[in-house]
């Protein structure tokens, strides 16, 4: 995503690199970041250090992983430079610290960046509140290989919202496991299942099926730049914010 980002970065004429960070002992440290890229030098240098590499940013973007996350989001706060987060896998811990860091900084945070699966997130809503109880909703989500969280923090978007439309919690509701004989399904469940293969960039499925009819609602994403270009967009919105937590329906409004 990093590399992605940059690519996007040169495409846009209004937006422009300050800094470019990766984990200390990274064999890019060092190296031109739009080398890395692929996308032609660009003048910054990737950095290990947060400051550095926050240093003259008006906004920052993390892709990186949740035990990064306390450090890149500190340092975003000690230079009150809003903060978008596109990483998944977050659990309560990080959750909090982004609640907390949101009082003072305008923080955006998104388990998908695609403009058209922010869509869907609403068109889920709406049809999760107008079907009766009678459509089960089930959730079927495709990512690569190398993926290691299951399932993805975009299916389990999909679930809360659908969840909160029916006036309940993914907790109270989620199924995540089947096997064997685990009899009927129960009433307002909420189903997932994980495909894991290959280079699938992400793939996720909405089915509220009734007997008789069965509506879908899907997204695929077949080029990583999607989810760039959705963050490089929510970059631009958060920029100018007041503190407080955002997420990309507030991009799009809807």
């Amino acid at each position: 995503m990093g590399r992605c980002l940059v690519r996007g970065l040169r495409e846009s004429p209004d937006l422009t690199l300050a800094g470019a960070l990766a984990s200390t002992g990274s064999h890019w440290v060092g190296r031109d970041a739009g080398d890395v890229a692929e996308a032609g030098l660009v003048g910054v240098e990737v950095s290990a250090d947060r400051a550095r590499a926050l240093a003259g940013a008006r906004v920052a973007i993390d892709f990186t992983l949740p035990a990064a996350l306390a450090r890149n989001l500190a340092a975003c706060v000690d230079a009150r430079v809003p903060l978008v987060v596109g990483t998944t896998g977050l659990g309560d811990a990080e959750q909090e610290l982004l609640r907390a860091a949101s009082h003072s900084l305008p923080v955006l945070v998104a388990p998908n960046m695609s403009l058209g699966m922010n869509l869907l997130f609403s068109l889920v809503a709406r049809a999760a509140a107008a079907l009766p109880s009678c459509y089960d909703i089930e959730i079927v989500e495709g990512h690569h290989r190398n993926k290691v969280d299951a399932p993805s923090g975009t299916a389990l978007r999909i679930g809360e919202v659908a969840a909160g439309a029916r006036q309940t919690t993914l907790h109270e509701a989620g199924v995540y496991s089947r096997v064997g004989n685990v009899g009927p399904r129960p009433d307002g469940a909420i189903g997932f299942s994980v495909v894991r293969g290959g280079d699938i960039v992400g793939d996720h499925q909405v089915l509220f099926a009734a007997v008789g009819e069965r509506l879908e609602i899907a997204h695929r994403a077949s080029d990583r730049m999607t989810f760039a270009y959705g963050a490089l967009q929510a970059a631009r919105w958060l920029a100018d914010r007041p503190p407080g937590l955002y997420g990309m329906a507030d991009v799009l409004g809807v």
